[in-house]
């Protein structure tokens, strides 16, 4: 199709758009168990839709088992061997590749020019997915296999548009999946960090250091600094100060326990450490603390 054969609209996305995706090919396949291929690689995506049966595909080496309602987008030059495990699996494979819209060229770009928060690198060889069985995406791709094989007036416009509405579908369903993912670590990280606050609370007395708390729950210093203040407002450093100083108060008050030995029981090395961290959030030494007290029990 000339470019003055073509509609306006597909004109004037032609000119917003770097790529164009151009369906290459749109099939729809039945394989049984026996059947086998070797594994290949081309330059162009392919998105697999598994209507029914269970399959497996081996993408640079890795296993990926497909479920009916799942979909499989493999990227170009990428190794790939699908195996059949069910007597009967049915298919739809659709072929596309991304075209520059200057000369036409077929382009590797990834995925990044229509799904923006998947890099050619970071999401590997494939995107995976699981889909509900009346889901949009199923429904746009029968329509673009129903389109090629019609080979109707406009065709090539529609299956542009339609593919073009596939990858809207598609940023969509990853977007939601990588919300729920966040949201899940971020369920995760909340429990991670009530258990390393629950272990400093049990553990202040002793020899506490941020590299062991981080440790006791499996994440990085820097990321578990970062996370604690960011959920509880006060830094793990200064919240072990801070129970200290605290249990400090309660046995100044309450026991007849020497300074120094107050200083030992609750986690400093020395009293001298003790004394500066004790006058620097109660604005008092520890005698000082200990001898107010006493008057205010005596005035009472």
């Amino acid at each position: 199709m000339t470019e003055s054969q073509r509609p306006k609209a597909w004109n004037e996305l032609l000119e917003k758009l770097t790529f164009m995706p151009a369906v290459v090919k749109a099939i729809e396949k039945i394989h049984d168990i026996n059947w086998s291929m070797t594994p290949n690689q081309h330059d162009h995506y392919e998105m697999v839709y598994v209507k029914k049966g269970t399959a497996t595909f081996v993408v640079d080496g890795v296993d990926v088992h497909l479920v009916p309602n799942s979909v499989i987008i493999i990227k170009p030059q990428k190794a790939h061997k699908l195996i059949v495990r069910s007597e009967s699996c049915e298919l739809i494979v659709l072929y596309f590749q991304l075209k520059a819209k200057k000369d036409g060229d077929a382009s590797h770009a990834s995925l990044n020019d229509f799904v923006d928060y998947i890099e050619d690198e970071a999401s590997g060889a494939y995107v995976y997915l699981k889909l509900s069985k009346k889901n949009d995406i199923v429904y746009v791709m029968n329509r673009i296999l129903r389109e090629r094989m019609k080979y109707q007036v406009w065709g090539d416009f529609l299956s542009c548009l339609l593919i073009m509405e596939l990858f809207v579908l598609l940023s969509r369903m990853l977007k939601q999946e990588w919300e729920q993912n966040a949201k899940n670590r971020n369920l995760k990280l909340h429990e991670l960090l009530l258990i390393a606050k629950e272990y400093i609370d049990n553990n202040y007395a002793r020899e506490l250091t941020l590299s062991q708390v981080a440790k006791y729950i499996y994440l990085s210093d820097s990321y578990f600094a970062h996370s604690f203040k960011d959920k509880f407002g006060i830094s793990p450093k200064s919240y072990i100060l801070k129970i200290r100083i605290e249990e400090a108060q309660e046995l100044l008050e309450n026991t007849d326990m020497r300074i120094a030995d107050v200083a030992l029981s609750v986690g400093f090395s020395s009293q001298q450490r003790f004394n500066d961290i004790f006058r620097k959030y109660t604005k008092m030494t520890p005698l000082r603390y200990r001898q107010q007290k006493k008057l205010e029990k005596t005035n009472l």
